[in-house]
Order: C-alpha cells, then structure tokens, then sequence
C-alpha cells in the first residue's frame, strides 16, 4: 500500500483500507494534507498548552517526568513537547521509560521538537528504537530518521533487522534520505537486504522503493547487485533503477 496512505490513516486513526480510495492520488499531494491535519491537531488548545509548558518551569524535571507519565499521558507530552525550552525537554525525556517515550513518539510531530529530538542522549534513544522495533512500529521509527545526528542513526538503524529497516525505510517522510540513510549501512549491508526482499515477496516493495529513490550514484553500485536477484524481484529491480 502506497506508505503516504499508511501515514495519514495513522494521523486519523482509522485503519489504512479505509483509504483505498485515496491511491491514486499525488504521494506529494497526500504528504501535504498529512501536514495540514497535523497541524490543525497539534494547534488546537494552544494556549492552555502554552500555559501548562509554562507552568512546568517550575517544577524540578524528575517530578515533570513522574507527573508526565502517571498524569499527563503520551498524547498531551506530545502535543507540549514542542512548546518547552529545549534542554528542558531533554532533561525531562531521559528520565522517562522507554516504553512511555516509544508511545510520546507515536504521537509526536517530530518537526515541532527536532531541536529536542537531536538532543536526546544516545542511549535513551536506542531504548526507544528498540521498544519501537518491538512494537513493529515503523512509521515512527521512520518519522524521526531525519531529525536526528548520523551517528545516532547509524546506532540505531544496526539494532535492526533487514526486513525491519526496509519497512522503515519504506515510510521515511523525506524519501530524498533514502540514499543517504543507505550510506550509513555497514559494508555488504545493503546486499543482505536484497537478498531478504528477494526471499519474502512481502518485502518487493519496500526494496523496490528504496531503489527507486537513490540517487545516480546509488543506482550505479546498486546495479550489480539487482543482477543477481533471483526471478521476478530482479527484472522489476533493474526495471527500477535502469
């Protein structure tokens, strides 16, 4: 299914079938309305918002963590996030659990907190990639890719495995990383993840897509890779990057 079509039943709720009758849209034109609705989401009740990011500079950070996760909820952290001062809010993340933060990230706009997001310590980070690969969550994972330091996402992207990180990468926002991300793989890493598309025809498109979006010098060392593809995966492959 078209991964902007994921995304956006994602930001409504609804389960994706629903939208079936949105294929044949622009991917650009339906990642547009995804920001639109997500805007509207996030502004509503901003001054209440505003007030209670306020009001939480008074507070010692480990109270506002406590707070956070017994009172506030993932939703209402999500939608303050990026209303506090910056290295306020990473003092406030790093003592939350992974399995909160994972549901925070869920419905956070990663746009509105990046400058929290690159903050966030090393550590903290990997705890929440891997309660996210956990949960099968890719669309999150793939969300925040772009928002964070390359070497925490080289970390990051090595706690998982080939069929995880070509879901992830099949619902990256900004598909011109792709290739970028690609560079972050270890040596022989991008040839293990042909090779898994190539055993589990679930996986064509995902791979399909990654090569679509590299750029020329991507394609160009991807070739011979693609020639020896078995079967059908590979004639649709070099069809792809020709």
């Amino acid at each position: 299914m078209n991964p902007e079509i994921l995304k956006l039943a994602r930001v409504l709720g609804v389960e994706p079938a629903r939208l079936d009758y949105l294929s044949e849209v622009d991917a650009g034109d339906l990642r547009r309305f995804r920001e639109q609705v997500t805007t509207t989401l996030f502004d509503a009740n901003r001054v209440v918002l505003e007030r209670m990011a306020l009001a939480s500079r008074l507070l010692p950070a480990p109270l506002i963590a406590k707070i956070a996760e017994k009172v506030f909820g993932p939703l209402l952290c999500a939608r303050i996030a990026g209303l506090v001062d910056a290295s306020r809010g990473v003092d406030v993340a790093k003592r939350l659990s992974p399995r909160f933060l994972a549901e925070v990230a869920a419905e956070l706009d990663p746009r509105r907190a990046t400058s929290i997001i690159a903050r966030i310590p090393l550590d903290t980070v990997l705890g929440v990639a891997r309660e996210l690969t956990r949960r099968e969550d890719w669309i999150t994972l793939g969300r925040f890719v772009e928002h964070l330091p390359d070497p925490t996402v080289r970390r990051s992207l090595g706690l998982l495995e080939d069929a995880a990180l070509l879901h992830t990468a099949y619902v990256l926002d900004d598909k011109s990383r792709i290739g970028h991300v690609m560079g972050l793989l270890p040596e022989g890493r991008f040839a293990g993840l042909l090779r898994t598309a190539a055993a589990d025809e679930t996986l064509w498109e995902p791979a399909l897509d990654v090569l679509a979006n590299l750029d020329e010098a991507g394609r160009a060392e991807a070739r011979p890779l693609v020639d020896e593809l078995p079967g059908g995966l590979r004639a649709r492959a070099q069809a792809t990057i020709r």
